[in-house]
């Protein structure tokens, strides 16, 4: 499963919606997730690409679309 596919896999589990949005939709604006739900996906993110994101980092605009949540984890490595 490519990086993206399994970004909307942890979106779709952590808003218990089966949606597909697109790269650049905002996740919070659209309602899809809200800072509640940021740590799950912060969590399953982690696990899947085997990463530690620093809790300093835990900003709903670092991962407000499957673009910007791309772009963190190229900096990340």
């Amino acid at each position: 499963m490519d990086r993206r596919a399994t970004l909307i896999d942890i979106i779709r589990r952590v808003s218990k919606k089966n949606v597909s949005p697109e790269a650049d939709e905002s996740l919070f604006d659209s309602g899809l997730l809200d800072s509640f739900a940021l740590p799950d996906m912060v969590s399953g993110i982690e696990e899947a690409f085997a990463v530690k994101i620093p809790d300093a980092d835990l900003h709903p605009r670092k991962f407000d679309s499957i673009e910007r949540i791309e772009a963190y984890l190229e900096s990340l490595n």
